[in-house]
């Protein structure tokens, strides 16, 4: 198997020690580094002349920095990759100069299940210095909304249904299988009518809830975000949650993003720093499929 001349990582890979040690395999120097670029000079002068590039979602490779960077042929994603339009590496320059972008699937859902559903409950019972309604509630007939029914949108369905809740979801295209399970779908304005809960798990970049979605929404009503990135319109959640005391948002360091010092004031946001998909376990699991990526384009697959 052939291997590369340089691979960089032009910002912390968030894989695993043994995976960075691995690196050295596939390539005859590796160079990674553990802070975030500040600027696009930055990068070009970072990747240099390395033929493989690694980075996370927290960076952007545009066209000016892939037209500077003539010897990059592999981009390796240590991230979600949802689709081209979400990306944040301009894939279409890419392909134009032949550079091959690969992403990976499915590592950190598991904690971002277990993350959406231990903040509901601490909420709904008072377990920390706030809660929900005067008396304490449980999972059992909580309407919840599920917006964007992927890998996530799935997993958290089918873990709010274990417990007894009433799940329905809204996708831009209907999922039978899912219907047959009995998680109901409904139009987005109709879910957030009537669901006491709504979970956004959409691909970054994908803004739905603006104002008139969240007059919708009214009062009384929780908000939770697993996407990167804001998934609605900042000035709008902003007014909801100052028009709706009683309403409140939830999301982890990933669902933040860069929005912690203008939400900072706002008593309803219940804010989790830690991103709620990382873990041993998950970890693991960027890990593999980041150094599976790399193997099988060395090997032309």
């Amino acid at each position: 198997m052939q291997s590369f001349r340089k691979i960089v990582a032009i910002e912390d890979p968030l894989i695993n020690a043994e995976a960075r040690q691995k690196l050295g395999d596939y390539a005859d120097k590796v160079i990674i580094y553990d802070d975030l670029p500040s600027s696009d000079e930055e990068i070009i002068n970072r990747i240099g002349d390395a033929d493989a590039v690694l980075l996370t979602f927290r960076t952007r490779l545009g066209r000016s920095v892939l037209e500077a960077c003539p010897a990059v042929k592999y981009i390796g994603l240590c991230c979600t990759l949802y689709d081209e339009k979400s990306c944040n590496v301009d894939i279409a320059v890419a392909r134009e100069r032949g550079v091959t972008v690969k992403g990976v699937r499915d590592y950190g859902d598991e904690g971002v299940v277990e993350y959406a559903i231990s903040e509901t409950v601490r909420y709904l019972h008072g377990f920390g210095d706030r809660q929900w309604k005067p008396y304490r509630c449980e999972l059992g007939g909580l309407r919840t909304g599920i917006v964007g029914l992927g890998k996530t949108g799935r997993m958290l369905a089918d873990a709010f249904r274990f417990f007894g809740s009433e799940v329905h979801y809204f996708s831009r295209t209907r999922k039978p299988n899912a219907e047959s399970a009995g998680i109901g779908y409904l139009p987005l304005h109709d879910l957030l009518s009537v669901c006491d809960l709504v979970i956004t798990t959409l691909p970054r970049g994908t803004v739905l809830l603006r104002e008139e979605e969240f007059g919708i929404m009214g009062g009384g009503r929780m908000l939770m975000n697993t996407s990167i990135g804001p998934t609605f319109d900042v000035a709008a959640l902003k007014c909801w949650l100052k028009g709706n005391s009683d309403s409140c948002y939830f999301c982890d360091g990933t669902g933040m993003g860069t929005l912690g010092d203008e939400l900072a004031t706002l008593s309803n946001v219940f804010y989790t720093p830690a991103v709620a998909g990382m873990s041993i376990q998950s970890t693991q699991r960027l890990s593999d499929k980041v150094l599976a990526n790399i193997r099988d384009f060395l090997a032309g697959i």
